[in-house]
């Protein structure tokens, strides 16, 4: 909190009570707090960055699932102005790759399973 010093203005007995005006005192710098991001702005970050984590794991294992939610947490996330938006067209490619891997595997096995070996 800044510091104040109270001014008085000399007056004839005669006048109105005096005037008090309050002045900075110049050798105090004034810290500013940083803004905070708005609610929305840090769910839309946490939506990009799950986004980008759950298409990862889903190229790997339960991509019928995680594939669909990726890209709608990072589509989520840059309609909301996320300021990840790298993080988020991260999740929305992984999360197409993942689809893209699944139609592959479902052509390929005629089944929508994972089968590691012989």
């Amino acid at each position: 909190m800044p510091t104040t010093t109270t001014l008085t203005k000399l007056t004839k007995p005669t006048d109105t009570p005096p005037a008090k005006r309050t002045v900075q005192h110049p050798a105090k710098k004034q810290t500013r707090p940083e803004p905070q991001k708005p609610p929305a702005r840090r769910e839309a970050d946490g939506m990009a960055v799950a986004s980008f984590v759950l298409g990862l794991v889903g190229l790997l294992v339960f991509n019928i699932v995680l594939g669909p939610l990726a890209l709608v947490l990072a589509s989520l996330a840059l309609l909301r102005g996320t300021n990840r938006r790298g993080r988020a067209a991260l999740g929305l490619t992984l999360g197409a790759a993942d689809l893209i891997v699944l139609a592959a595997l479902v052509t390929s096995d005629h089944t929508v399973s994972w089968s590691f070996g012989p």
